[in-house]
């Protein structure tokens, strides 16, 4: 079977064994952990190689202090040495397998190296500057917080940083296709950042 040739998205990442029989416990980097019900080939990564398919056996979602990971079983990890050997790996899905979302919501991914335009001002749009990465608020115990938005962490041309919530109230006309997400920010809120 050949191979997919589209990029790559960033399930999980395998942290060590888990148990005797070659499972392994990963940290996850999907808000869709019950979609590994469904998966039955994942891709596994080492050090940005080559990507190689592997069967997944089984999964499941551990709680108490694990809570927040997953475990998989691949087909060919069937000892601790096996697990071991996994350790560091990125556990991968070809783009086109990600879950449809809603709208008005986005994968970091695809939000990183937009252009982010603040359409409020009076004088035309206002370039900010470069998405960089997207951050998530925490509650206490180290969850995501369900209420609060995203933050966006934008690179300016100068080199600052600027942190801006990707509110919904302020979202105006994201545009994936063009790498350009144009938003309506509070006056002060770019300066107060800067």
């Amino acid at each position: 079977m050949k191979e997919p040739t589209e990029d790559w998205v960033l399930v999980a990442r395998i942290a060590r064994p888990q148990g005797r029989d070659g499972e392994v416990i990963c940290d996850l980097y999907t808000d869709f952990p019950e979609n590994f019900e469904h998966r039955k080939r994942l891709w596994l990564r080492h050090n940005n190689a080559e990507p190689h398919p592997e069967t997944l056996e089984r999964h499941w979602l551990p709680s108490g202090k694990s809570a927040g990971r997953v475990v998989l079983k691949f087909e060919s990890s069937n000892s601790i040495s096996d697990a071991e050997a996994l350790a560091g790996r990125d556990v991968l899905i070809p783009q086109s397998e990600r879950q449809v979302l809603e709208e008005d919501t986005f994968y970091v991914s695809d939000l990183q190296g937009c252009t982010l335009v603040n359409v409020a001002g009076g004088d035309g749009p206002d370039e900010i500057g470069t998405i960089t990465d997207v951050h998530f608020p925490t509650d206490s115990l180290g969850r995501k917080h369900a209420k609060a938005p995203p933050i966006l962490i934008v690179t300016r041309s100068n080199g600052d940083e600027i942190m801006v919530p990707l509110a919904k109230e302020f979202l105006q006309n994201p545009d994936l296709a063009n790498h350009r997400i144009e938003m309506r920010l509070p006056n002060g809120m770019v300066e107060a950042n800067g």
